[in-house]
This record gives structure tokens, sequence and C-alpha cells, in this order.
């Protein structure tokens, strides 16, 4: 079993930045691609970036690429997303998720097996 904790969400306004963390803990020996999802009210969960558990693979959706990042930290078993030029659009509770696999290529949430209790981000116009 692995526990995910997000920390970081909060209220900032459009054009701000964010970095939200997600920490491991648990069976964590294991090798674990991460990701970061979102949800926005009456909206399913979508995609937002993966890690492998390396780091050196990325993905990211689309509507998040150029403006996040996504990177980890083994030694610390932490996982971060840094959110630049927010949107009032990518207002959500952000997830995060775990998955033991050492491959690239996972954007559906049924594909992972560990989920955090989410984090809330709140972007203002």
């Amino acid at each position: 079993q692995v526990q995910l904790v997000e920390s970081g969400g909060g209220l900032v306004q459009a054009g701000g930045s964010l970095r939200l963390s997600c920490a491991a803990s648990g069976r964590t020996t294991n090798r674990y691609a991460m990701g970061w999802f979102r949800q926005a009210p009456g909206k399913e969960r979508e995609f937002v970036a993966h890690i492998t558990w390396s780091g050196a693979g990325t993905d990211y959706a689309d509507s998040v690429k150029g403006r996040f990042t996504i990177s980890r930290e083994n030694g610390k078993n932490t996982v971060y997303l840094l959110m630049n030029y927010l949107k009032p659009e990518d207002t959500a509770v952000y997830y995060c998720a775990a998955k033991p696999t050492t491959r690239l290529g996972y954007q559906r949430p049924g594909q992972y097996d560990y989920w955090g209790q989410g984090t809330q981000v709140t972007i203002s116009s």
C-alpha cells in the first residue's frame, strides 16, 4: 500500500503560480510512475501530467503544456507540480496518483492504483 498526501493548493490570481507537492509513504520501495489529475465541479477527472519513476519521462495534457512542470525527488518520496501562468479554468481539486510501473503513457484515472485526497486550487480572474 502507498499513501499519498497532496499539499500546496490555494487561491491565487490569474497569471500567478503555485507549486503542489505530493508526499508518498508506505511501500515506496517499489518503482512508481506518478500522475497529477484534476477535477472541476460537475466535470470528470482529467489528466494533467505524468512522470516516470526515473523522472526522465514526462507527459502533459495539451491544456497545460508550457505552463506546468512535473518533477520528483525520489529520495524524499515527493512529486511536484509547478503551475505557472494560471488561468481561471485551472480551478479544480488536484489529485496525485501512483502506478507501479517504470513506463510512460498513462493518462486515464483507472490506470492508477493509489490516490491522494486532493488539494483545492482556485484561480481568480
